[in-house]
């Protein structure tokens, strides 16, 4: 059973919305989250990455970078201005992004807040570790303002009860409709009438964490902070829930995420694809991996097929190791070119999204990378059914798209 709970969201007015809202604040650096808020005051921007209104040397972990975020969020809230709904409400969330083939990708979900009781149990599942530092970095930027501005993005397995009532709202005008700088568009709708999505989510047994594993801890974190701060603690303060948007698996679209290695560990082009060839079947190939092909690799100005050598783990018992991404890591990254932690090997980059293979062309032939990796996307069966095993996939497999945007609504604690 799901507990997802309406709330009263603080957001901006509706001819304000396309200046405030901003991508999510992990998708770019300081740098450029400063080149995509000049000359735009309302960005939230200044809110999320607070440090582009401080010197450029500023450590963006210091105390006056929480202390601007909360200075520039009090500004934003009369500047815009942003106001509190006046009633709990659950919000449509619907967004359409075209893709480089010319289709349009859509999903829909809904914005509502979940359970930290339940994150923390356990039954929010969750495929990926977290690092203390950017918890810490998310926890003390939510208790700085005392709100949640960014969504966690969930899943669930499909129940068409639960779109049949999305559906029935959208009908009605949108209180959002804008399309983004990449060309997504971003509509919401809000409603009031509560039970009926309250109830339907009591009959899924379980939401997972798609995006958004820091955002999910440092709630739990800062819950964790505030009910021992309050001698009257009931569990039902705005803080022992966090901001969420559950999208329905049969909608998600998680897009590749390929690999590009600075060097061969010392070879030559010709050894490196000699050394690959006494592990793999290499064949001369395309771009994507080609059915039973581990992935394509991209040297010297041409792509090869790999079809692996060895057996494929079982996935009834180890979802996480046959897992595509895993077995480029453990049966060619770490034996053949010596990469045996990705999250601090600085060899390696990471390649996500739709800028696809045509990257790693360009990272390999301008000499920026020695060799690149194509491997087809993870899937959203293969999330589930390693959070099910309560596994842990490795660094760096799934991108998903569309990006929710910040600043649209936000969960006030």
């Amino acid at each position: 059973m799901a507990s997802v709970h309406p709330f009263r969201a603080v957001r901006p007015p509706q001819d304000k919305v396309a200046q405030v809202s901003s991508p999510p604040y992990d998708v770019m650096n300081s740098q450029e989250a400063r080149d995509m808020a000049t000359d735009n005051p309302l960005s939230f921007l200044h809110v999320s990455r607070p440090e582009i209104d401080l010197p450029e040397d500023t450590d963006i972990h210091s105390p006056q970078v929480y202390d601007k975020a909360a200075e520039n969020y009090c500004k934003l809230i009369q500047a815009a201005p942003l106001e509190q709904d006046d009633a709990d409400s659950f919000y449509i969330y619907r967004i359409q992004m075209p893709m480089p083939d010319g289709r349009a990708h859509t999903q829909t979900g809904i914005a509502a807040a979940a359970s930290v009781d339940e994150y923390d149990a356990g039954t929010i599942r969750k495929h990926e570790k977290t690092r203390p530092d950017k918890e810490d970095d998310r926890t003390r930027h939510l208790l700085a303002l005392r709100a949640q501005t960014g969504p966690v993005f969930l899943t669930y397995r499909a129940d068409h009860r639960i779109d049949t009532l999305a559906e029935a709202v959208v009908i009605g005008a949108p209180v959002y409709d804008l399309t983004a700088p990449d060309g997504t568009r971003h509509q919401v709708w809000r409603t009031t009438d509560t039970d009926g999505i309250k109830r339907a989510f009591e009959a899924v047994p379980m939401l997972y964490i798609a995006d958004g594993h820091h955002r999910a801890a440092s709630a739990a974190r800062a819950r964790a902070a505030l009910r021992d701060a309050n001698a009257n603690h009931t569990g039902d303060e705005d803080y022992n829930r966090f901001l969420t948007v559950i999208f329905p698996d049969d909608q998600m679209q998680i897009l590749p995420y390929n690999r590009a290695v600075k060097d061969l560990g010392g070879n030559s082009a010709e050894d490196f694809l000699q050394l690959v060839g006494e592990h793999f079947t290499v064949t001369e190939g395309e771009s994507e991996p080609r059915e039973g092909e581990l992935c394509a690799m991209y040297l010297n100005g041409k792509w090869y097929g790999l079809t692996s050598n060895a057996s494929a783990p079982d996935a009834s018992q180890d979802a996480a190791a046959s897992l595509l991404i895993s077995r480029l890591q453990e049966e060619l990254l770490s034996p053949l070119l010596g990469i045996t932690d990705v999250r601090t090997d600085k060899r390696i980059d990471f390649i996500g999204g739709i800028r696809g293979t045509r990257e790693l062309v360009r990272l390999v032939d301008s000499g920026k990378a020695a060799v690149a990796f194509s491997v087809r996307a993870t899937t959203v069966d293969d999330l589930l059914r390693v959070s099910d095993a309560n596994q842990i996939m490795p660094p760096k497999s799934t991108w998903f798209e569309p990006k929710l945007r910040d600043g649209l609504l936000i969960h006030k604690i």
